[in-house]
């Protein structure tokens, strides 16, 4: 089912369509943000539902171009303006190459139903100056500052929330649609494992700390893996602590590397110390029949049953005790969890439906 469909006093009733299913083909462009390849290599949790939404409407029949690095890989039709992604290559200029990617989505808009933006708010501000419909998913918001932008093209924003928590309070939303993803790329693994992980940014904000004192306090080893986004931090609270035995670090792992590392993983950490809009991470983990031990912070009560699918705690001292209950919990009904929810297909057919309806409002 689709989440909280629009708001708006005069939007219509989605059901039943007007002359049009969400079957019919349509012509959509996909702006994509250009950080990282289409799929990602290792992370990019942007990128990566991008990626799956397109290949999900092209399986669908639909005539889909996707506005990304020209090195992405995607059954669509490609248009790169971008040689890579400018995280992963130092010498591309990052407003330079999302100015030209951009403004070539927008030249070609005509061609298009409807533009589906999930490059933030930049392709906002040429919305205006076409006569194409565009959803935008907000991934998020990077800091306060960014919110006038998206007040400015509200009243045609079509915005999509990938959480009820993260829906900000001063915009309207045409929906709220849970990211998904492909079961078939996750392994379930329905014997408890021997170590703990923390799979994700290292950040502060993000508990790898506490990942590692919730493992010592349990002893059990601790595997850490993700790209470091703050430096300074890593060095000063994680690195120490990492002698290749207690706690090691993978650095960043690609697809294959993650699925055999959540499988293999007793329960996932995921002690955040932020609202998080979605933590793709955590629905990844129950894929695999891992449990999350997660801090109930944004979209987390959205994503863990506590007591079924893992436990919510409000600190370090919880997050040991629920370690100690893990053996309590059903990795089945973990899996079944993300196969009545959280994939791809779902999240496909909910966008497509959305689509519609926008389609009909016009």
């Amino acid at each position: 089912m689709l989440h909280r469909f629009a708001e708006r006093s005069d939007a219509p009733t989605i059901s039943p369509m007007r002359g049009r299913d969400y079957r019919d083909l349509m012509k959509l462009g996909v702006i994509a943000s250009i950080a990282h390849r289409l799929p990602p290599k290792n992370y990019g949790p942007w990128e990566q539902i991008a990626s799956t939404l397109t290949e999900g409407f092209v399986a669908h029949g639909h005539e889909v171009t996707l506005f990304a690095s020209a090195d992405s890989l995607t059954s669509a039709r490609l248009h790169g303006t971008s040689p890579a992604g400018y995280e992963e290559d130092e010498s591309l200029d990052a407003k330079v190459n999302e100015a030209l990617h951009n403004a070539a989505a927008f030249e070609r808009a005509s061609e298009f139903d409807l533009l589906v933006n999930h490059f933030d708010f930049m392709p906002l501000t040429y919305s205006r100056l076409v006569g194409t419909p565009m959803v935008t998913t907000i991934h998020g918001f990077s800091s306060a500052r960014v919110v006038p932008v998206y007040q400015a093209y509200d009243d045609i924003g079509h915005y999509v929330a990938i959480s009820d928590a993260d829906r900000h309070p001063a915009l309207s939303y045409a929906a709220t649609i849970h990211h998904g993803l492909d079961p078939a790329e996750f392994t379930f693994v329905p014997a408890m494992g021997d170590y703990l992980l923390f799979l994700g940014r290292i950040h502060p904000d993000k508990g790898t700390h506490l990942a590692v004192e919730v493992a010592r306090l349990a002893g059990l080893p601790l595997i850490i893996a993700g790209i470091v986004q703050d430096e300074d931090y890593f060095r000063a609270a994680v690195l120490p602590h990492v002698d290749g035995v207690q706690v090691s670090y993978r650095g960043p792992v690609g697809p294959a590397d993650r699925d055999a590392l959540l499988g293999g993983a007793r329960a996932l950490l995921h002690l955040i110390s932020f609202a998080e809009p979605f933590g793709l991470s955590v629905i990844e983990a129950l894929a695999c029949g891992t449990p999350v031990i997660a801090t109930p912070l944004g979209s987390l009560p959205e994503l863990v049953t506590s007591g079924s699918t893992g436990f919510l705690v409000p600190d370090v001292t919880a997050a040991v005790a629920a370690v100690a209950q893990l053996g309590q919990l059903d990795r089945q009904i973990c899996r079944r969890e993300v196969l009545r929810r959280f994939t791809a297909e779902r999240m496909v057919e909910d966008y497509l439906r959305l689509f519609e309806h926008i389609l009909c409002l016009g």
